[in-house]
């Protein structure tokens, strides 16, 4: 049928033509149509693809991404009643499997998926997120061995990261409690789940912003599948678990299970129970190290001295005796003193014979005159000797008063003067504290002008005395 209408080449006018016989519709009725076949044919579906636009949930809570394969792209929606309820960790590139109606959007002319439900297409498409997430962080060098911090050989207080109402808290805390009992602080985390990964990552942050944070942390949840655990593999927990200046240790899931969390941290346990051995020493094994450590320093020491009393007992018998030593001065001694008495009367006859020889010279006139000399001599003396006295008395009663002036600056009875007194005990010693007498004590009070005996009735809250 030809789409040109016929018309009057001399007046330009269209010439009616019979409608064809083809129904018509509005764009809101084909749409409508359009959204009921889709709907009636295809009904609930699976559909497995890769995600594709990923960005969150909407500020409205609805979140809205594609599921693409080689060949196509598939719009789709979660509702936010559904999307609180999903199990999965979505993320760009994810391959998954999800559940639920085909249909329309008339606003836009295309059609979509309503999601119900979605999960990870099988555990190869964990794995594979899993290896490409585990080589970007190993290559920013989280992993390396030099960033891991040394675990405190008794730690005083540890805190915990896990479920508080699970088996993995009693197992860490009972075996805690055989091994060496310490302080614990739990932090209350979901091990599984949506909210996991912060929740986790939270805590650890939180136990370093304390003001006195513990001094090691156990992050631990029992076994479960890949999907279970997958809250510890999540980047925000390895990246708080890498800026942790406390030591941390990481007990998740069974000896074979294996997180990026294991890899980070500073120490992996296999299990729970097994971070609590290493976390502290057996306290028995302790007590007996030392006790043996204290029997060998008494043995050692006891062989030191042993060592030294030995040297010295050799050395004591290689010297000489005290009376070796004294014996020849003695001998001296003993040939000086038996010589000395004659010595002396020799020395007695020579002085008086030269007395003799001087006497004979001597005449009465020039004794006189000797004698009259010798008096003025003395006077002089006597006179020079008193000046001297005299001045030696004078500086000395002038630094008697200096030091009597000092003495009366610091004397406390000058402070007693100024309205102070002085507390003494009944001995007479000076009580400097109120925190020293007791109730009842009987103490002196010492005025400026007399001294008061007084007896302690009883301490306030603040250490007063009344």
């Amino acid at each position: 049928m030809s789409t040109d209408w016929p018309y009057n080449p001399e007046t330009g006018e269209i010439i009616d033509q019979p409608l064809p016989n083809i129904a018509e519709y509005s764009v809101t009725e084909i749409s409508h149509a359009l959204k009921k076949t889709l709907e009636e044919t295809f009904g609930h579906v699976r559909v497995r693809g890769e995600i594709s636009g990923y960005r969150g949930p909407h500020s409205s809570g609805h979140c809205y991404f594609s599921i693409k394969d080689e060949g196509a792209k598939l719009d789709a929606v979660i509702w936010r009643g559904n999307f609180s309820k999903l199990r999965a960790k979505l993320q760009e590139g994810l391959e998954v499997v999800a559940t639920g109606k085909i249909t329309s959007y008339p606003g836009k002319s295309n059609y979509q998926i309503v999601i119900e439900n979605i999960e990870p297409a099988g555990v190869g498409a964990l794995m594979a997120l899993l290896e490409e997430r585990k080589r970007k962080l190993a290559a920013e060098g989280l992993f390396d061995a030099d960033r891991k911090k040394p675990l405190p050989y008794l730690p005083k207080l540890i805190g915990v990261v896990t479920s508080p109402t699970g088996a993995v808290i009693r197992d860490i805390l009972h075996r805690l409690s055989d091994r060496f009992p310490r302080h614990v602080l739990v932090w209350p985390v979901r091990v599984q789940g949506e909210t996991s990964a912060a929740e986790v990552a939270a805590a650890i942050l939180g136990f370093n912003a304390m003001a006195s944070p513990p001094d090691l942390i156990i992050v631990a949840r029992g076994g479960g599948s890949l999907e279970d655990l997958w809250g510890f593999n999540e980047e925000i927990v390895v990246r708080a678990v890498a800026g942790s200046r406390i030591p941390i240790i990481s007990a998740v899931g069974h000896e074979t299970d294996t997180t990026l969390i294991d890899l980070v941290s500073d120490h992996r346990a296999p299990t729970p129970s097994a971070a609590a051995e290493r976390a502290v020493p057996v306290r028995a094994d302790l007590l007996a190290e030392l006790a043996s450590l204290n029997a060998r320093q008494a043995r050692s020491v006891a062989r030191y001295f042993d060592e030294r009393r030995t040297r010295l007992r050799s050395a004591a018998r290689a010297l000489p005796k005290p009376d070796e030593f004294l014996a020849l001065v003695c001998q001296r001694f003993d040939t000086v003193a038996a010589r000395l008495p004659q010595a002396l009367r020799a020395n007695v006859q020579h002085h008086r014979v030269d007395l003799a020889k001087i006497s004979g010279q001597l005449s009465v006139r020039p004794i006189v005159q000797n004698q009259q000399e010798l008096k003025r001599r003395l006077i002089d003396v006597t006179l020079r000797k008193n000046r001297a006295i005299s001045r030696a008395l004078q500086s000395f009663k002038d630094r008697l008063s200096t030091e009597a002036k000092l003495f009366a600056a610091l004397n406390y009875t000058s402070v007693l003067a100024r309205g102070f007194a002085l507390v003494l005990d009944i001995k007479g010693q000076p009580v400097k504290q109120a925190a020293v007498v007791s109730p009842g004590q009987t103490l002196k009070i010492q005025f400026s002008d007399d001294t008061l005996t007084v007896q302690a009735a009883r301490k306030t809250a603040q250490g007063e005395l009344f």
